[in-house]
């Protein structure tokens, strides 16, 4: 009896999903179109509503479930800087804060600080996550890296595509 109730768990268990099976197979999957412009729309949106000054940024289709296979999503990688005269430790935290309190107000939802980065912000909407914070490297920089949704199901295994510069979409 025993063995009858084990065996029949194990056939039930098998039919549910688990969620890897969701970054398999996907039931909205979008095109590479679709995918950077999720992550591009948003990013020029928290420079514009944030009036981050000298913005710059890349692009990158990422794979969300290994190094190169779908399902992928797009990346957006974005720097500011430090207004002339403004005082680092200071600026920072005012800026996140306003970064915060700015996309908010958008319908944006603020999550959990990210590790390991004083005064840093993780924002999310309409699937992107925005994770904001000073540049650890170089103290007069700021960083935001935006993610989109794991959707796009093309396969670009044999592309040989890296970082594409946006800094003239983001503006």
């Amino acid at each position: 009896m025993s063995l009858t109730l084990g065996g029949a768990f194990l056939a039930v268990d098998r039919l549910h999903s688990s969620p890897a099976a969701a970054v398999e197979h996907n039931a909205h999957p979008v095109s590479d179109e679709q995918t950077q412009a999720e992550v591009v729309e948003q990013a020029k949106r928290l420079v514009a509503a944030a009036g981050l000054q000298n913005a710059t940024a890349g692009y990158l289709l990422m794979s969300c479930k290994d190094r190169d296979s779908p399902p992928y999503q797009g990346a957006v990688y974005l720097n500011f800087a430090l207004p002339a005269g403004a005082h680092t430790d200071t600026y920072f935290q005012g800026i996140f804060e306003h970064i915060a309190a700015t996309m908010v107000a958008r319908g944006w939802h603020e999550g959990t600080p990210p590790n390991q980065h004083a005064f840093g912000k993780t924002l999310s909407n309409d699937g992107v996550t925005a994770v904001v914070y000073r540049d650890d490297d170089h103290p007069s920089l700021g960083v935001a890296r935006l993610y989109g949704q794991c959707r796009d199901m093309t396969d670009h295994r044999s592309d040989t595509t890296g970082w594409v510069d946006i800094t003239d979409q983001i503006r």
